[in-house]
């Protein structure tokens, strides 16, 4: 019945520079923009990296939520790496240092970083 998670939407402060962020740093591919007329919605893009998709949303006047790391409500997505030390080294040239970790779990390697708006974004190696 239920298949998968179609996308995820963000609501950024500011549009263009989470856009760039997200295709620019991140590689996702741009799959479609378009104006919508429903206020206070204005615009959204959907950005699309493998299956996974987002949903940012240009809406007027976007108000600031007060962010808890460990209150109820969701907490970050994660975006699987290859290779751990090269993501977090590319991501160092383009000035993005880790907000956590990374550290060994297991076989696996877990670390964060933020985006423009401070949204917490795991990566994670397996």
């Amino acid at each position: 019945m239920f298949k998968r998670i179609d996308h995820i939407e963000i609501i950024p402060r500011d549009f263009e520079r989470s856009i760039r962020f997200y295709t620019d740093v991140l590689g996702f591919a741009m799959k479609q923009r378009m104006a919508v007329s429903a206020p206070p919605l204005e615009e959204i893009a959907y950005l699309a990296l493998g299956d996974t998709v987002l949903e940012l949303m240009r809406v007027k006047d976007p108000t600031l939520s007060a962010a808890e790391p460990w209150s109820t409500g969701y907490r970050m997505m994660a975006l699987e790496v290859d290779d751990m030390d090269r993501a977090l080294e590319y991501l160092a040239q383009k000035g993005i240092e880790p907000t956590w970790g990374p550290v060994s779990l297991g076989p696996s390697k877990r670390g964060e970083i933020h985006d423009p708006d401070g949204l917490p974004i795991e990566l994670r190696q397996w």
